[in-house]
């Protein structure tokens, strides 16, 4: 399962998606969440899956990698979906005791499950399609007004992003160390969930002592390379606006009318 964590990795592929510049996917991905904390119906879900289904046919990254992601929060859907489902108030279609089942409890858990999956697609592509040095001069870029301000934007960019690269050399750490334990009989799969839990405990130091192991080996790696900051620093590719990124702009201009149209009109 720790091998099915999509987020922070790079797809490499030739398409229209990954040439596009860094600084509006990350605007279309920020609009893109945001918009679907505000849906609140049926033709706006379609909307929205009808748009997230042409990006990943646009990106050409295959559906079940981008699908694989799911499964580590597969039991936070599910337990999601099971509390809007006895929860909610409203028509009762099934009751025992305190558990009740309702029209407007399945409708709310149906969308909201929705909601989450939708989120880690839209989130996924992000990261799937663009190659981190991209992603760190997106969000630097971006972050330029707060320079003025006297924040450290290109470090906080470079942190931000590796970050977000790191989750899956930390989940690749922690698969090693379970394997390791595995094979010196320790057991993770059986027993109650409070007993694998606390068999997860001991995984624990050893991610740890990695976890500093790998970034003390970074930041020689850095230095080896006289990194020494953003200040005074040039860039080898400078992030320009084209063509394909103004066709890019327009269609999330007509997904945002699209979406405003909705809640006017419909």
């Amino acid at each position: 399962m720790i091998r099915d964590i999509t987020l922070g990795q790079y797809y490499p592929e030739y398409s229209i998606i990954h040439k596009l510049d860094p600084r509006l996917k990350i605007i279309i991905t920020l609009v893109y969440i945001a918009s679907l904390f505000i849906i609140e119906d049926f033709y706006g879900y379609l909307i929205v899956v009808a748009a997230v289904g042409g990006v990943i046919a646009a990106s050409r990254v295959p559906l079940r990698f981008i699908v694989r992601g799911l499964k580590p929060i597969l039991l936070i859907i599910v337990f999601t979906f099971a509390l809007n489902v006895f929860m909610t108030r409203g028509d009762v279609l099934w009751e025992y005791g305190w558990l009740h089942i309702t029209r407007q409890g399945i409708y709310t858990a149906f969308f909201m499950a929705l909601r989450l999956i939708l989120l880690i697609f839209g989130s996924s592509l992000l990261t799937l399609t663009t190659k981190p040095m991209k992603l760190t001069d997106g969000i630097e870029s971006l972050l330029g007004p707060a320079k003025k301000l006297g924040l450290p934007t290109h470090e906080l960019a470079m942190m931000m992003t590796i970050a977000l690269r790191f989750i899956p050399t930390l989940l690749e750490e922690t698969d090693k160390i379970m394997k390791a334990q595995q094979a010196r009989g320790a057991d993770f799969e059986t027993g109650s969930v409070f007993r694998r839990a606390k068999a997860l405990v001991p995984i624990l130091i050893p991610l740890f002592v990695g976890a500093f192991r790998i970034a003390q080996e970074l930041a020689m790696a850095m230095e080896a390379r006289c990194y020494r900051g953003g200040e005074g620093r040039t860039k080898l590719n400078a992030l320009s606006f084209k063509r394909r990124d103004a066709a890019a702009a327009a269609v999330c201009a007509l997904y945002v009318a699209a979406m405003v149209a909705e809640r006017v009109f419909i």
